[in-house]
């Protein structure tokens, strides 16, 4: 089993989720540390090879957006409660600046 390493305020973020928000991420990350796809997910190639959405609904919309193609663990990158329709460039951003970290670290 994979461990999760938490990359900006991603840990932080989730706690602040509502607490059914919380304990479906939990569950959800189990999900892929034993490899196995989340429930509800989408592919985040804009982002980088391999990272995916982890997608939440409760009162709101809750995403999670993680790479889980490295050998060393699953890596969140960011975590965010989703407002609009389209996820927002500011989002993007710190996910995929997290990613361009990693990157370089495993190359």
């Amino acid at each position: 089993m994979k461990a999760i390493e938490f990359h900006g305020t991603s840990r932080k973020e989730i706690k602040k989720f509502p607490e059914p928000i919380k304990r479906e991420a939990g569950h959800q990350l189990m999900r892929v540390q034993h490899g196995l796809e989340p429930s509800d997910w989408k592919p985040m190639p804009d982002i980088g090879q391999g990272v995916r959405e982890i997608r939440l609904h409760y009162e709101g919309q809750f995403r999670i957006i993680y790479v889980a193609r490295f050998k060393d663990a699953i890596h969140v990158l960011h975590a965010f409660q989703k407002k609009t329709q389209k996820t927002p460039v500011r989002d993007i951003d710190i996910a995929r600046r997290h990613y361009k970290k990693i990157k370089g670290i495993e190359s």
